[in-house]
């Protein structure tokens, strides 16, 4: 009995040990296959993919050396502006751009350019003197002549300055740009030459010369002005002043 018992597990042993390699086998295989796979994609809260972080922009150049305070290094010339000047002050002048408007008359209402008599020439009315005068004067001047020609009883008139042309300085010699510039604002011999852009290869900075119309005639020399030295010859520009660099 012993002996048949015996027999019948050797005879079945081969078989055992072909099933248990063939798990082993099969089991190696899943793993290597798992290992073998990419890793996912990084994802965030909502399961979106997460685009990979930017590459970082090279870092700009530094410099040496603190900037040059010579304000004409930077200079740009400037261009004519037209400025609507709304200062009830203002005393208009020659070539100066009015706006006129009368309530209620179209035929009255437009743009008038200041011929050099200082006067302007209007529909139903003619000639009127508006140099000299300031805004709110002309306009009462222009309602008395409607007023008095019966063209209108109760006129209301508004007079407004759209472009000043007749408060002007002017440059000349080695600069970037000659000619004239508007004087709307406060202006001193130092900003009108940044104004004009910088100067040519020749120009003598030190030499400069403003001639005033009553025959008057002003040293400025840049170099030292923005050096903070002589600085009272910066003096504020008056209209029809020419500035001079040799």
């Amino acid at each position: 009995m012993k002996v048949v018992i015996r027999s019948a597990v050797l005879a079945t042993l081969p078989v055992i040990l072909c099933a248990v390699f063939a798990q082993s086998t099969s089991a190696n295989t899943a793993s290597g296959q798992e290992q073998s796979k990419p890793a996912p994609a990084a994802q965030d809260q909502d399961n979106k993919p997460v685009p990979p972080p930017p590459a970082a922009s090279p870092a700009a150049p530094a410099t040496n050396g603190a900037a040059d305070t010579d304000p004409m290094k930077t200079a740009q010339p400037t261009a004519k502006p037209a400025v609507v000047n709304n200062d009830p002050s203002y005393v208009i002048g020659a070539e100066d751009v009015l706006g006129v408007s009368v309530w209620g008359d179209n035929r009255l209402s437009g743009s008038y350019l200041v011929r050099p008599d200082g006067r302007i020439s209007m529909a139903l009315i003619g000639e009127i003197t508006a140099s000299g005068l300031t805004p709110g004067e002309l306009e009462t001047a222009i309602g008395d002549l409607l007023k008095q020609k019966e063209i209108l009883r109760r006129p209301q008139v508004t007079v407004q300055v759209n472009q000043i042309n007749s408060k002007k300085y002017f440059l000349q010699g080695e600069v970037n740009k000659t000619g004239a510039f508007p004087l709307v604002v406060p202006t001193t011999v130092l900003e009108a030459l940044v104004n004009a852009g910088g100067f040519r290869d020749f120009a003598n900075q030190k030499k400069i010369e403003v001639i005033r119309k009553t025959g008057e005639r002003f040293k400025f020399n840049y170099r030292d002005v923005i050096h903070g030295k002589h600085t009272e010859q910066n003096i504020p520009l008056k209209p029809g002043d020419i500035i001079i660099v040799p």
